[in-house]
């Protein structure tokens, strides 16, 4: 069975392929086509996860797909151990969630067979990805969740915002994927290959070792960087939010922003062999999760407020791995994608019913989305980090992974209790409350039971998910996918406890300040106005990016255009004005000599076949008379 795992992947590519060549035009059966294909995908990946976790072999199967002699050989081929089945589920899981979910909000889209053909492309690129057992093949993949990701943030892209959003996204993450390249050809000039066996050995044996591996991990750690939105290539994921809600959940919880925390995942030999870069890493992380944090404490949008959750989320996971957490970093991706992907889809259906993004037109919502109000509060209390869902056991190993590096420890609390409050600010600004919008809240209703399905079933895994990790279990979560971690944490009741305090407190302040009313929010922002604007404005990293990137870009181009139209074409044109003055005196020695030449001959051969005609007068006794005299004067001449 694991060797045909590579077809885990195919189902999805097969569907998208049907549907855009032939079932375009049928909605009904291009859903249907989508949805088996990843309904297939997701029981086979379950069959693989119950195969090979609690077993530490690594299954690869490969077969040579370029080589030309020692100097280049690149296999390509698939890896199976316990990571990759953990990922599996996660994708599989999510996708399956959205596109039944997709039913519901996208019914009546123009483009409906579209959509569903690019989350199935999205799909296949993320599985492949997942599956690859070389860093080769996992680039490629790589681009193409960048292009599945631009064509489905920009899928209304008769909208000017979502079209640039998809540009902006894909442009972005393409300054990340150049360091990413750039690495693995540092890599692969290293030591020859890009397996993920070969080059962590050659990183164990001291092949790969000193600055030329921190460059070339550094390096491997920008791709990282812009698909996982860590600072400074952050800015194209809260912008992204204008592709269709489902998208959100697809995009931003399980596949395309977890790349980059799987890459450092899957490459943690190599940044635990290079410290230098692994405590950048962490770095990175803390200081993303931080800033995106507190940015998310005053957003209005409830679109952006769950975006910049995500981008803390994932600083989170990040800075756990530099720290050499991989089974917190990686235990709180799984957690995060169910609770996460829950909040989009949620949110998703408020937007579905009140039509709008604007947490402070809405209000009251309990009481006329129950289904969609209970299960986002326990996507809530779980990313808060409350015992006993999900969040709360993989928090704790976040917050684990950070013992003996106490500004790590108190930075991740702090990020946690920021997490907490604006969660439940957003939640008591949606669903409790009186409604601050009468219009809309009588014309809001519960989704349909297509739509609140996914979110029942994605809230049941947000509950139990993280009991994998219970700390009685033999080894826990840390079994499952198995890796040799160097400072692997164990779970510490004490600071679980002064975790779960960080969080309550964080709903407790958000419990006085929008539902009791007891401390006046609009008071605080006033009095404290410029960090306000500052934290309301994300920091005015858009701004500066416009000023020291884009303004400048721009005043180059417009130099270079100046350029072309003033020097260059000058230069073209001059040459073609010595071009028609050549011409010309070319064409007036063709008129005056070669024409008088060719003219002056044919005048002479004219002249001379009038001359001659006169012999050619057809009588035989002039013939004979000429042949007589001839004879004449030859025998003079003799």
């Amino acid at each position: 069975m694991l060797s045909y795992a590579w077809l885990i992947p195919v189902f999805p590519l097969c569907a998208m392929a049907v549907i855009m060549l032939l079932t375009h035009r049928n909605r009904v059966v291009s859903a249907a086509l989508s949805i088996t294909a990843v309904s297939i995908a997701f029981l086979y990946a379950w069959a693989i996860a119950f195969t090979v976790w609690g077993n530490p072999e690594v299954q690869r199967f490969s077969f040579d797909w370029l080589n030309l002699g020692p100097s280049m050989h690149i296999p390509i081929g698939i890896q199976i151990d316990g990571l990759t089945a953990m990922m599996l589920i996660v994708v599989t899981t999510v996708a399956l969630m959205v596109q039944i979910y997709s039913l519901g909000y996208m019914h009546g889209d123009p483009r409906f067979s579209r959509y569903y053909a690019f989350l199935s492309l999205f799909t296949m690129a993320m599985l492949t990805l997942v599956l690859a057992d070389n860093f080769f093949l996992m680039f490629v993949a790589w681009e193409l969740v960048g292009l599945a990701s631009y064509l489905l943030i920009g899928f209304w892209f008769e909208k000017q915002s979502a079209s640039d959003a998809g540009k902006k996204a894909f442009i972005t993450t393409r300054l990340g994927d150049l360091g990413f390249i750039i690495g693995l050809l540092m890599i692969y000039t290293g030591c020859g290959t890009l397996t993920f066996g070969g080059v962590f050995d050659a990183v164990k044996t001291g092949v790969l070792g000193g600055a030329f591996l921190t460059t070339a991990a550094i390096f491997l750690f920008g791709g990282a960087i812009g698909k996982s939105a860590q600072v400074p290539l952050h800015v194209w994921l809260p912008d992204a939010m204008e592709g269709p809600t489902p998208v959100w959940a697809v995009i931003h919880a399980a596949t395309m922003v977890v790349a980059g925390v799987y890459l450092v995942a899957r490459s943690l030999t190599i940044f635990m062999g290079a410290e230098t870069a692994a405590m950048t890493v962490a770095w990175i992380g803390i200081i993303t999760s931080l800033m995106a944090a507190s940015i998310g404490l005053v957003q209005n949008d409830i679109k952006r407020v769950l975006a910049f959750s995500t981008v803390s989320q994932l600083g989170y996971m990040i800075m756990a791995l530099g720290l050499g957490g991989f089974t917190a970093g990686t235990f709180h991706l799984m957690t995060h994608a169910f609770f996460k992907s829950l909040l989009f889809l949620g949110a998703g259906s408020v937007i579905h019913a009140v039509h709008t993004n604007d947490i402070r037109e809405m209000g009251g919502l309990h009481a006329k989305m129950k289904t969609t109000s209970i299960t986002f509060l326990i996507a809530a209390f779980a990313i808060a980090g409350i015992f006993p869902l999900s969040g709360f056991w993989s928090k704790d190993e976040i917050v684990a992974s950070t013992l003996g590096h106490p500004v790590f420890t108190v930075l991740t609390l702090l990020v946690a209790f920021m997490t907490a409050f604006y969660m439940f600010r957003l939640y008591f600004l949606t669903f409790t409350g009186t409604p601050r919008d009468k219009h809309k809240f009588e014309h809001a209703h519960e989704s349909p039971k297509v739509m609140t399905y996914p979110l029942i079933f994605l809230a049941v895994l947000s509950v139990v998910s993280g009991w994998i990790g219970l700390p009685w279990l033999h080894h826990g979560f840390s079994s499952v996918v198995y890796h040799h971690e160097p400072h692997h944490a164990e779970f510490h009741y004490g600071l679980a406890a002064i975790s779960l305090l960080v969080g309550l407190s964080g709903i407790g302040l958000a419990y006085l300040m929008y539902y009791k009313r007891r401390i006046d929010p609009d008071r605080i922002a006033t009095s404290m106005s410029g960090l306000y604007n500052t934290l309301l404005n994300k920091y005015y990293f858009d701004e500066a990016y416009e000023v020291l990137v884009i303004k400048p870009y721009y005043v180059m181009c417009q130099g270079w255009f100046w350029f072309d139209q003033h020097i260059i074409d000058g230069l073209v044109n001059g040459a073609g004005a010595f071009g028609v003055l050549w011409g010309r005196f070319q064409r007036w020695a063709d008129e005056t000599f070669v024409d008088g030449a060719v003219n002056g001959i044919g005048w002479l051969t004219r002249g001379f076949g009038a001359t001659i005609r006169y012999l050619q007068t057809g009588s035989l006794q002039n013939y004979a008379f000429i042949v007589f005299a001839a004879l004449v004067i030859l025998w003079i001449l003799r």
